[in-house]
């Protein structure tokens, strides 16, 4: 890590970069404290990329802050099978340095093996419909287990991300049941990778071979100068519109 490292080539913070991490530690405090106060839970979804390592380090640090005996929040990873090496070795000393309570969802294992058994390995480049089908077994399944009992969950969704998430709020309570907080919505990448140089957070090595977005070791690629944030997700699928793939989870009913 550090300035030499290929994400500090990129951690170009914006002018108001002070104002944006207040106003995200003021979302995070906010939620928590009323979390405590229902005594009620909260859950962050970590796919271990640099915006879900930026949230995890202010958790830690708000949860240090409160001195709460109880702290309302733990960290969750859906472990699909599929994750590259790089994900996995940090999953590992995440949970062993972590203040945090982490818990790992897989998918149900008879599912995943019948669903290769049927399709092939690399079922999900055949069509749409079986990529969202291998998504669904090893992503939307599991996190419906992640958020059950949950009245809230945290993650590191960025309107620049892409055009599809260029609606998102700071705090969505559009599903009555579980509220969503995005706290880093108005973040720019430069704004993530400065925390995380400023602040030496560990970060997944996948970043400095040029992996903005990281998934599925098999739908996931390295991106060039210039293309989408997402372009390298599943990046055989609908070339002129790259920006608007999602696996899921962050695709309202």
């Amino acid at each position: 890590m550090g300035s030499l490292s290929a994400i500090g080539l990129q951690a170009n913070a914006s002018n108001n970069f002070s104002e944006k991490l207040a106003s995200t530690r003021t979302v995070l405090r906010t939620a928590l404290q009323d979390a405590a106060a229902k005594s009620v839970k909260m859950t962050q979804a970590s796919s271990l990329g640099a915006e879900d390592v930026v949230v995890t380090h202010l958790l830690e640090s708000i949860k240090a802050e409160l001195g709460l005996t109880l702290f309302p929040a733990d960290v969750f990873v859906l472990n699909t099978g599929k994750l590259h090496a790089e994900t996995l070795a940090l999953l590992a000393s995440s949970q062993a340095a972590s203040s945090l309570a982490w818990r790992v969802f897989e998918p149900v294992q008879a599912e995943a093996i019948q669903f290769v058994k049927t399709n092939g390995e690399l079922a999900m480049r055949e069509s749409l419909e079986l990529r969202k089908a291998c998504c669904h077994i090893r992503k939307v399944e599991p996190l419906g287990r992640a958020l059950a009992g949950y009245a809230a969950w945290i993650t590191g969704m960025r309107a620049e991300q892409s055009s599809a998430r260029a609606d998102v709020h700071a705090v969505d309570a559009s599903d009555s049941q579980c509220t969503k907080y995005n706290p880093l919505v108005d973040w720019t990448w430069g704004d993530v990778l400065h925390y995380i140089v400023t602040h030496n957070v560990p970060y997944n090595a996948l970043h400095d071979k040029f992996y903005p977005s990281i998934g599925c070791e098999p739908c996931t690629r390295a991106v060039s100068l210039g293309e989408d944030f997402r372009a390298g997700r599943w990046w055989w699928e609908n070339k002129d519109g790259a920006s608007t793939k999602e696996c899921g989870l962050h695709v309202k009913a």
